[in-house]
């Protein structure tokens, strides 16, 4: 009987954002120019990096592995909220619900593992430059990026398998603009403590590693970088770098707003997650644009060429 009880939820509705009854068209329209954004930004960053030899660098490598997982990570829940605004029907299929779940935190972790290996790949340029082309070879990288795409996979399926190895007999109501653990837990037939701790724990523990391994990254950065002679020399260094920690920073206060609170408020969860889900991605292109000349230079050379050939 359990088991079949249990079985009866094939489907979530997702409640959406909360105490914005009435506003869905002018939401509408604030959201879909930043998701078009974040698109159309992190494409631009993509195809510059691809088709300038000039980036062909472990450091732009790996700009280019972000702005793609950038571009994936919008696309795991804005659709969907942009079509519950327009009026569509809110509701998602349990098999849905499963994979936006996992691919949420899938991408989501692999920008954190992202981070820290960009970290590490600017305290090897900047601490050990005479070595860099040697330990950030094009197999290193290729295995680091790899590497995180596992981690990432590892991290999301424990808390994917937590989440839905509990039976959902009940209401189906998620009080939430997508499938994400703080609101499907509720939601569960069974005592959540065990999966509520395991995914605390697990969040914590990767966005703890991640940030010493980049704290210890960017200490010995900065003490590299006060022992350069020239006032030009650390100037560059820190603009290479500063870009890389304002996105940081943005990352981890997400994770900690949402994720890493004993007593989550949910209406600053989702203020928050609104604003990663949009406008993290869509900023990550504009920093590192705005504070990277190469880039520019480059963006401006493919778009030169973009135009002339449009003009024949």
């Amino acid at each position: 009987t359990e088991m079949k009880n249990c079985s009866e939820v094939t489907e979530f509705i997702l409640l959406g954002i909360p105490h914005t009854e009435g506003l869905e068209t002018l939401l509408f329209v604030l959201f879909l120019p930043f998701y078009a954004c974040t698109l159309l930004g992190n494409m631009s960053i993509l195809v510059t990096v691809l088709s300038s030899n000039s980036l062909h660098t472990p450091m732009y490598f790996f700009l280019g592995n972000l702005s793609v997982f950038d571009m994936s990570f919008s696309s795991v829940t804005c659709p969907k909220m942009l079509l519950y605004l327009m009026g569509l029907s809110p509701r998602i299929s349990y098999k849905d619900c499963v994979s936006q779940l996992f691919f949420f935190h899938f991408l989501g972790s692999i920008d954190c593992f992202l981070y820290t290996v960009m970290a590490y790949d600017r305290f090897t340029a900047i601490c050990h430059p005479l070595r860099y082309a040697v330990i950030m070879s094009p197999r290193v990288c290729v295995a680091l990026a790899v590497g995180t795409w596992l981690l990432g996979c590892v991290h999301s399926s424990v808390l994917t398998l937590l989440t839905f190895t509990l039976p959902y007999c009940g209401p189906n109501e998620v009080a939430h603009f997508f499938c994400d653990i703080p609101a499907l837990l509720p939601l569960a037939c069974a005592d959540t403590s065990l999966a509520q701790r395991v995914s605390f724990t697990n969040v914590g523990l990767v966005s703890l590693v991640c940030f010493l391994l980049i704290l210890v990254s960017y200490t010995r950065i900065i003490i590299s970088i006060l022992r350069i002679p020239s006032a030009e020399g650390r100037h560059r260094a820190f603009s290479t770098c500063s870009a890389h920690l304002i996105a940081i920073l943005c990352a981890y206060g997400h994770i900690i707003t949402v994720y890493l609170q004993p007593t989550p408020n949910p209406m600053l969860g989702t203020v928050v997650q609104i604003l990663m889900n949009l406008v993290g991605p869509m900023l990550n292109p504009l920093i590192y644009t705005l504070r990277n000349k190469e880039v520019k230079t480059a963006l401006k050379k493919v778009l030169h060429r973009t135009n002339h050939v449009l003009v024949i």
